[in-house]
């Protein structure tokens, strides 16, 4: 038989019907189970032989045989049987929501606002792999509209129409401190009263820093930033050990506040809310994943 033109493509077809006469050793039987002639399948099996430069089943006796060549492309079709079967459970999986991959931008403190229903999440869909990516919030819109995100989590309201933003939390600036603080049985306190603090800032930047910053200026207050760290984790770690005071959101020590780790004093000129936002694509076709995890927020 002469060897097939490199440039020819299979006809996947054929090869489906391959599959059947060698799984069934039968043209009759494939031709029943496949729901077509006998000739037709006679037809196809012939076409691949062609496309393929080689004799797949031995002819010569009444029972059919593949030849070494038939054996190889058995092999092929039943891999490609099963991959078809993988693809179509993977399909319908996604189409239940309890399969795929959900992608949701985040920074460190509304990574907080997240474990609860990431939680609530992974109860109901088990099999869908959730990756939190941290990144700093300015970067979020620009990660989402490039494709890079599905889901944002943000404290700020982006203004790009090419991105929908509704809000899910409201949160606030909280002042803590330690429970060994001279503050700690404060219910409030004004700005004028923390000019001999030591603050223990973030040092990543902010909107609700420069918040701060502006309303001790205004005040004329001075403002001891002469602790910075990288992380929301290691500034709580500090003030409970006394080290300092921090303007923390409120989600991030919430459970420090309710196990009496930290105190929350209100500082009277510094009511500042933050409105936590989910943000995705006006325009692009969210994900099964996506759109389910969508739906758990919003209930």
């Amino acid at each position: 038989m002469k060897p097939a033109d490199k440039s020819t493509e299979l006809d996947i077809h054929a090869v489906r019907v391959f599959h059947a006469v060698a799984a069934e050793r039968s043209f009759s039987r494939a031709a029943e189970k496949l729901y077509r002639t006998q000739p037709a399948v006679s037809m196809m099996v012939r076409r691949l032989e062609a496309e393929l430069g080689e004799r797949l089943i031995d002819r010569s006796g009444r029972e059919l045989l593949l030849t070494d060549a038939g054996k190889l492309a058995f092999e092929y079709a039943e891999r490609f049987e099963n991959l078809q079967r993988e693809m179509e459970n993977a399909f319908a999986e996604l189409r239940d929501n309890t399969a795929g991959r959900l992608t949701i931008g985040a920074n460190e403190s509304t990574t907080f606002y997240l474990l609860r229903h990431i939680q609530s999440y992974r109860k109901l869909y088990p099999r869908v792999k959730v990756r939190v990516q941290r990144s700093l919030s300015s970067l979020i819109p620009n990660q989402l509209i490039s494709g890079e995100l599905e889901l944002g989590v943000i404290s700020f309201d982006p203004g790009d129409i090419r991105l929908t933003s509704k809000v899910i939390y409201n949160d606030h600036l909280a002042f803590v401190v330690s429970p060994q603080h001279r503050l700690a049985t404060s219910a409030s306190v004004s700005i004028k009263d923390l000019g001999m603090e030591t603050f223990i800032a973030h040092n990543v930047y902010s909107p609700y820093r420069e918040i701060v910053l502006r309303e001790f200026q205004s005040r004329q207050v001075s403002l001891h930033m002469d602790v910075e760290m990288p992380t929301v984790e290691s500034i709580r770690k500090l003030v409970q050990r006394n080290e300092g005071v921090a303007f923390l959101p409120r989600m991030c020590v919430e459970a420090d506040l309710e196990q009496g780790k930290l105190h929350e004093v209100r500082v009277e000129e510094l009511e500042v809310e933050r409105k936590i936002r989910l943000v995705y694509p006006a325009r692009r076709m969210l994900s099964h994943a996506a759109r389910a995890f969508l739906e758990l927020i919003g209930r």
